[in-house]
């Protein structure tokens, strides 16, 4: 009730302050498209024509549904009969603030219905009455600050019954009489404003004797007749009123008379009394106080006063005689001068004060014994001052035991920056448990240390600072409410957060804090406010450690829409454990760049994007059909076999490399490869060889059995030779299909005609070869004989002249072909021009053996009228000779040894291994002899036969004689030859004596 009271009262204040225009809180949200310069709006029922600079009522554009007009701030003049005629539903009328000088006495005929007038501040020459009079149901009626002379009241006015506030006068009305409200004797109003003349020339006794209303409100200045606010509290005796105020008392100058004029106050009954605006010292403020102290008054309230001293004000050291003044409330507001808080030098009429609220005030310092006085002061507000740390927190001051009954200290908007000297100024408020400090600029590292509060502090309130996550330390751990909202905190400290364990509300909106700390413990949290921060990244874990956590605040932050921000977001609903107060319009994403500023409800991501076992079981069941599909396709095509071939390509370029001395380009060694299977091998050898190779122009043509080099990998061997050949001749028949090596040379050459389109390629048909019957691996032989013309073989002798006529063309012009780099003759060994070439075996198609050896020139070594075979012997008589004398040199100093380890021909042949090696590489390469060596080992193992030859050149000339390749080194094979020839000669001769 109290309350409500007040409410009242502030309107009727506000109509004596002469208020600014201000748009209406009823604010209009849809318009009426019918022209005009109001605003309708509210289904018909409100016009808004505020402000237009109207000069007549624009009663043409009124719909007759109106129940509320507002024309306040206009430039009407007068209002007429006709404008508001068409308006029987009108309740409320705005006309303040016009210039309206005259009111037609029946304007208002047919508004019957209307209960709020307002014509405050306009040029009336007299009270409205006759246009008042069918207003029976008006209930608020402002018309003061007009420019009548008389505040009489007609006696039309006793029929407003329902009236409830009155607020009249004017600055032409000079004073009062008894006989001007006398038509509201019997009206019980809530709120009654009278303002008069600036210098009131009369007050008539008795004037206000019949008002009756919970709320008193004076405008007028008693400067010239002090003596008029003695008659007017004498008036308002033995009334009860809810406020009483004073306006502009003393407008002009300070009260320095005698008469005790407040004394009137002792017989009124006044919840609160409130002095605003005007002129006082401390002689007047004194004679107040001291009849307020034996009146029922409640709350006093001193706010935009000029207080000064007397000029003649003497301080003589007696106390104060202020010291039974207790109020529920006590507010300094907006006083001009700091002094009035001792305004007789002492502060003991402070003492029984429960609520002190002190604002505007701009003191600095307060006073040591200002402190122990305000012993009963619950609710101390001294916000919106100057205080500062040294001058709030004096160290010469002795606290102990002051302000003992204190539960709230409000220390707002002022200009503190120390929080230990704010701790160790209510370290002895036993009793405090809520402390403002907002608005000041704490929380720096340097004045946040050694803290130490009052343990029962539960409410901390220090929005609107500058903190660093240090001074997060320094705040009391007790607290159960903490507001630390735009402080500027980039990163919060856990370490506080830990041991405040009894913290419930934490308010954190509109800081900078980047990222929520995962490990964010508190277990008693309740709600939590994160709202305009910078952190993007919130999931379920974030807020794990807070089980209590009910409401949540976290709105306008720039979001990463992320599974994890979608996950948290749907859990939170669903479970709706925790209140998303601001959800959904406060969440927008921010990243990716493709949902910017999309709200979060709306971001839906699949489940395959976020549900991680989702991923794993479909990337599994992917991965497993994509293997078993590449199993398939493999058994299909056959992909062993071609990863094979590939693997081997790849291995006999890289032993080419490393083994290739030097090598020449653009030309070939071959004019073609031949590829045929070994069934085959007569075809070739006695039809195509002899009709290529046996003419005027041969051609150079590479086969397996002639021209592989001895002694390497065969794989090496056929890559070799088809890429030194410059045409690829397949002879293709039943037994080609079937061999391995011919599907191997096909391969190699598919692999060489890459990005050539196989013109490189001659397939001779030597058997008629269905293409459909190929195996897989044969696909691209497949693709070419149904799209590549080919050389069918024919059967009639008279057709194959044609044959070869055909191949010839295709083949080309025979043309100069490079010498091969590590030809046949290049890998043998000689000595005295007889040369042993050591082949081995290819291994033919379908594992059949066929000799893979050079056709080497057969030539002979006589021995007594016998011929030695020797493959490519090409020796001199006198090489041959010398030959022939060695076998008795070595049979009659050799001593035969009895092996028994191993079968004769095995230990024949270790025993040449272990001759080579144990005389090779003593000076030089360990599988070669040097000049050197084989000196050695000729005369060590050979010494008679060397000493027979009386032939001090021997060494070197069999040196010259064993080094074909002039390398100046004799290698096994070489060694081997010499003792294979020795053993011939040696058989010989053994044949020769048993003969």
């Amino acid at each position: 009730m109290i309350w409500q009271l007040i409410h009242i009262s502030a309107l009727l204040i506000g109509a004596l302050m002469s208020p600014t225009p201000s748009s209406s809180s009823t604010s209009p949200t849809t318009t009426d498209p019918q022209e005009g310069p109001c605003h309708i709006y509210d289904s018909g029922r409100s016009a808004d024509c505020l402000g237009r600079q109207l000069s007549d009522v624009p009663w043409r554009q009124f719909p007759s549904t109106l129940e509320a007009v507002d024309l306040s701030y206009n430039k009407l003049r007068a209002v007429h009969a006709d404008d508001f005629l068409r308006l029987p539903r009108l309740r409320s009328l705005q006309l303040q603030f016009n210039n309206i000088s005259h009111v037609d006495s029946d304007a208002f005929r047919n508004n019957p219905l209307l209960e709020h007038l307002n014509i405050f501040n306009n040029s009336l020459q007299e009270i409205p009455a006759r246009a008042l009079t069918p207003l029976t149901n008006l209930k608020q009626l402002y018309m003061s600050n007009n420019l009548y002379i008389h505040a009489t009241l007609n006696e039309s006015f006793s029929k407003l019954v329902k009236l409830q506030i009155l607020s009249m006068g004017g600055p032409l009305v000079k004073g009062l009489r008894k006989a001007d409200f006398q038509p509201l004797k019997n009206i019980r109003l809530q709120g009654f404003a009278i303002k008069c003349s600036s210098n009131l020339s009369y007050y008539e006794p008795g004037s206000l004797e019949v008002i009756q209303t919970k709320q008193m409100g004076f405008d007028m200045a008693v400067d010239q007749r002090p003596e008029a606010l003695v008659h007017m509290l004498r008036d308002l005796a033995n009334k009860t009123f809810s406020v009483v105020q004073f306006r502009n008392l003393f407008e002009f100058t300070y009260y320095v008379g005698k008469e005790d004029i407040f004394q009137g106050l002792r017989d009124i009954k006044a919840y609160q009394l409130i002095f605003h605006r005007g002129k006082y010292n401390e002689n007047l403020l004194r004679m107040a106080l001291t009849n307020l102290q034996v009146t029922p008054t409640r709350r006093l309230r001193l706010q935009y006063i000029d207080f000064a001293r007397s000029p003649t004000f003497v301080d003589i050291g007696a106390g104060s005689s202020i010291t039974d003044l207790a109020l529920d409330q006590l507010d300094l507001w907006y006083i001009s001068n700091p002094d009035v808080l001792r305004f007789d030098w002492r502060f003991t009429w402070l003492k029984k004060i429960k609520q002190l609220s002190i604002q505007y005030v701009y003191f600095n310092s307060v006073p040591c014994d200002s402190w122990v006085e305000m012993e009963g002061v619950e609710f101390l507000d001294v916000s919106n001052n100057r205080l500062q740390n040294d001058y709030l927190f004096n160290q010469r001051c002795d606290y102990k035991g002051t302000m003992p009954n204190l539960h709230t200290f409000n220390l707002s908007t002022n200009e503190l920056t120390s929080l230990k000297d704010l701790s160790s100024l209510t370290r002895e408020f036993k009793r405090l448990q809520v402390l403002d400090v907002s608005d000041n600029s704490l929380g720096s590292a340097h004045d946040s240390r050694d803290c130490v509060w009052q343990p029962n502090i539960s409410r901390l309130i220090a929005h609107h600072n500058h903190f660093v996550s240090e001074a997060l330390r320094c705040l009391p751990t007790t607290v159960h409410y903490l507001d630390l909202s735009y402080c500027d905190l980039d990163q919060l400290d856990m370490a506080y957060f830990e041991d405040a364990i009894h913290l419930k509300e934490l308010l954190l909106t509109g800081n900078k804090i980047k990222f929520i700390p995962s490990k964010w413990t508190s277990p008693t949290l309740q709600t939590l406010a994160l709202d305009g921060n910078s952190f993007g990244l919130i999931s379920k874990e974030t807020f794990h450690g807070m089980p209590k956590l009910s409401r949540l605040t976290a709105g306008n932050n720039p979001y990463h829409c992320t599974c994890e921000l979608h996950a948290f977001v749907q859990d939170t609903l669903s479970k709706g454990k925790v209140d998303l107060t601001d959800w959904p319009w406060n969440y927008r994403c921010y990243h990716p760049e493709a949902f910017l500023n999309t709200f979060v409800s709306k971001y839906l991501p699949g489940e395959v994007a976020c549900d991680i076992r989702l991923v794993i079981v479909i990337c599994v069941a992917t991965t497993t059909a994509v293997i078993l599909i590449l199993m398939l396709i493999c058994y299909i095509f056959d992909l062993p076999w071609y990863t094979k071939a590939t693997y081997q390509i790849i291995r006999a370029k890289y032993r080419a490399h490393k083994e290739k001395a030097a090598g020449e380009s653009g030309t070939y060694t071959y004019h073609a490869f031949i590829s045929y299977s070994h069934c085959d091998a007569d075809w070739v050898r006695d039809q195509l060889l002899p009709c290529l190779e046996n003419n005027r122009n041969p051609y150079r043509l590479c086969i397996h059995e002639r021209d592989f080099m001895p002694g390497r990998w065969i794989i090496d061997n056929i890559i070799e030779n088809i890429e030194n050949s410059r045409k690829v001749i397949f002879v293709l028949s039943r037994n080609f299909v079937n061999s391995e090596w011919c599907n191997y040379e096909l391969y190699f050459a598919q692999q060489r005609s890459m990005g050539k389109t196989f013109s490189d390629v001659i397939l001779i048909v030597k058997e008629t070869i269905d293409p459909r019957s190929l195996p897989s691996k044969y696909c691209k032989l497949k693709k070419m004989l149904s799209t590549k013309t080919y050389l069918e073989w024919p059967q009639q002798a008279n057709q194959q002249a044609f044959f070869w006529e055909q191949l010839k063309s295709v083949l080309g012009k025979p043309t100069m072909t490079r010498e091969r780099g590590q030809s046949v003759k290049s890998r043998t060994s000689s000595a005295g021009g007889v040369s042993v070439i050591g082949q081995p075996q290819y291994q033919g198609p379908n594992g059949v053996n066929c000799d893979a050896g050079q056709e080497a020139e057969i030539k002979s070594v006589k021995r007594n009228d016998r011929e030695i075979p020797v493959r490519g012997a090409h020796i001199s008589d006198e090489r041959r000779s010398e030959l022939e004398s060695l076998p008795a040199a070595l049979v009659s100093v050799t001593p035969v040894q009895d092996w028994k380890m191993l079968p004769p021909l095995q230990e024949s042949m270790a025993l040449m291994i272990r001759v080579f090696h144990s005389y090779s590489g003593k000076e030089g390469d360990k599988y070669k002899l040097n000049k050197g060596e084989l000196k050695m080992l000729l005369n060590e193992e050979l010494s008679d036969f060397i000493a027979a030859s009386n032939d001090p050149a021997k060494v070197e000339k069999i040196m010259n004689d064993l080094d074909g390749n002039q390398d100046g080194e004799v290698d096994f094979p070489e060694f081997v030859f010499m003792v294979a020839l020795l053993t011939v000669a040696c058989n010989e001769f053994f044949e020769e004596k048993k003969e």
